[in-house]
C-alpha cells in the first residue's frame, strides 16, 4: 500500500515526474473493509473502557451511599460526613 514512487529525470533545468506504476492498487472494497476493521475495534476498546470506568464510578457511588448511611465507618475520623 506504498504511494505511486516516482522517477526523477532531469531535462533542460527543469524536474519530470515519471510515475512508477504500482502491481498492486488499493481497491475501494478493500479501502472500506479497512475502514470497517478500524471502526470495529475503536468500538471495542471504547466498550472496554467505558465498562472499566463504569464500574469504578459504581463503586464509588456505593461506597459514598454506604457511609453516608453508616453501614460502613468513614475511612478517616475527620471526614465523617452526616445527613
Amino acid at each position: 500500500m506504498e504511494p505511486p514512487i516516482k522517477e526523477k529525470e532531469i531535462v533542460d533545468d527543469f524536474i519530470e515526474f515519471n510515475e512508477i506504476k504500482s502491481t498492486q492498487y488499493v481497491t475501494e472494497d478493500k479501502v472500506q473493509e479497512m475502514i470497517d476493521d478500524a471502526i470495529r475495534k475503536h468500538n471495542r476498546n471504547a466498550s472496554i473502557i467505558s465498562f472499566w470506568v463504569g464500574w469504578v464510578v459504581l463503586a464509588l457511588f456505593a461506597d459514598g451511599l454506604l457511609r453516608l448511611v453508616g453501614a460502613i465507618p468513614p475511612l478517616l475520623p475527620w471526614l465523617k460526613i452526616t445527613l
